[in-house]
């Protein structure tokens, strides 16, 4: 029976309901309670026989989804915006279940981003001890240096700590326009990351899009379109990141 207690915040978040931070603050603000009775304490294990209600309402066990969807410049990495943008979720009416981003792409940046209903495999895809790369297409002003693609390649200090060494292939550079296109592979997922790696050598990024995901990757998608991942994509993400913990 002990091998089936988990976290209540995981257990949660496992349902869809929310992330599994998100969690924590609503048993801390006591808006959780397992069989009756509101809990506050983060450490409480419940099994699948308790029942678990979140602000009144009790957990489901949804079906779970993954959907791999080419995100448009111009469109915000959630599921709701207070002042009235549109949001990633707003391309998914037709769906009755609730999901979510993985990790997230900035308001100006295109590509290839994950939705799901599983707080699991969201966490599986983000922590960064699982190291899952994502390879992006940029444009640069500016030509990037040899010499600045090898600091890149070692890792360079931004504010928040030096950068893990990252894959840098330069594809063109226009002497007229003065740009630089540039394939960079990362698999850290701090805010806004590549952006800041160009601008710590002066370089503005003029567009960008994620163009790899692990093995994914946006063929046959155009911008706005999305399609489910198969069975077989989701085992091998999830292999992916139990092979790298």
């Amino acid at each position: 029976m002990s091998e089936q207690l988990e976290r209540l915040q995981k257990v949660i978040a496992k349902s869809g309901v929310t992330s599994r931070r998100k969690a924590e603050v609503l048993i801390a603000e006591g808006k959780v309670t397992v069989n009756g009775k509101t809990v506050t304490e983060l450490g409480t294990k419940v099994s699948p026989k308790d029942t678990v209600e979140v602000e009144g309402i009790p957990l489901e066990n949804p079906e779970k989804i993954y959907i791999l969807f080419h995100k448009p410049t111009g469109v915000i990495t959630s599921v709701s915006d207070d002042k009235g943008r549109t949001v990633v979720t707003d391309y998914f009416p037709q769906l009755d279940l609730r999901i979510f981003p993985v990790g997230r792409l900035d308001y100006e940046t295109s590509g290839l981003l994950l939705l799901t209903n599983d707080g699991e495999f969201a966490n599986q895809m983000t922590h960064p001890k699982y190291k899952m790369k994502k390879k992006y297409v940029a444009k640069l002003k500016g030509f990037l240096l040899r010499e600045q693609v090898k600091e890149l390649e070692r890792g360079i200090m931004l504010e928040d700590g030096k950068t893990a060494p990252a894959i840098v292939k330069v594809k063109s550079q226009d002497k007229i326009k003065d740009t630089t296109l540039v394939e960079i592979t990362i698999h850290e997922g701090r805010n806004r990351q590549v952006r800041r790696m160009f601008a710590h050598f002066g370089h503005e990024v003029v567009k960008l899009s994620r163009i790899e995901y692990g093995p994914l990757t946006l063929k046959g998608l155009n911008a706005g379109d999305a399609r489910e991942l198969t069975p077989h994509e989701v085992k091998t993400l999830r292999n992916m990141s139990l092979n790298k913990s």
